[in-house]
């Protein structure tokens, strides 16, 4: 990718907080890349360039800043802190159904790299439910996808969405649409 020097001259000089995060300031006599709102004594423009990420300054040879931290710069997963972990599990959970079937939060929370206690509390924090009850939204949204775009049997649903067997898939329908799932295929998902 090629950065327009004078675009990053100019939004460097004015430290523009727009452009956080959108290329990093290496400065070649020192060794280090800045973000471009980085707070320090602007270095002679002779002596820096502009690289498009903090691993292009990293494979370049510079070393992050300790002032101004350009590891936790606007669109990298440092930046979002924990919702980045909570983010992943998520996806995890709704893509790869991480917590269907013989699944748990303590083996979702390892393939995020972090303790399940910690993960239900993220969890809360940021989505207001916990891991298994996002998971249980997850499967019931996708069985009623199933209920009403296919023409599956219910114990085919059942099982595609992720649930354990035909009884719990019924309860858990019936509990989030106050129906069981029959009715919903007859209407075809109406109201």
């Amino acid at each position: 990718m090629s950065l327009d020097v004078t675009f990053c001259e100019a939004a460097w000089i004015a430290r523009d907080p727009a452009y956080d995060g959108a290329f990093f300031v290496c400065v070649r006599t020192t060794g280090i890349y800045c973000r471009c709102v980085c707070p320090v004594k602007p270095p002679f423009r002779r002596n820096v360039e502009f690289l498009p990420s903090a691993a292009a300054a990293e494979l370049a040879g510079y070393r992050p800043c300790l002032r101004c931290r350009p590891e936790t710069a606007p669109f990298c997963p440092a930046w979002k802190g924990t919702l980045a972990i909570v983010e992943k599990a998520a996806r995890l959970i709704k893509d790869e159904g991480a917590l269907d079937g013989d699944g748990n939060v303590e083996a979702l929370a390892v393939r995020v790299g972090i303790g399940g206690r910690h993960l239900t509390r993220l969890f809360r924090r940021h989505l207001g439910a916990s891991p298994t009850e996002v998971a249980k939204t997850a499967r019931v949204q996708r069985a009623k996808r199933l209920i009403t775009d296919t023409d599956l049997p219910m114990t085919d649903i059942a099982l595609q969405a992720g649930f354990g067997s035909l009884r719990r898939f019924n309860a858990v329908f019936r509990e989030v649409y106050k129906r069981p799932p029959g009715e919903m295929r007859r209407g075809r998902g109406g109201a």
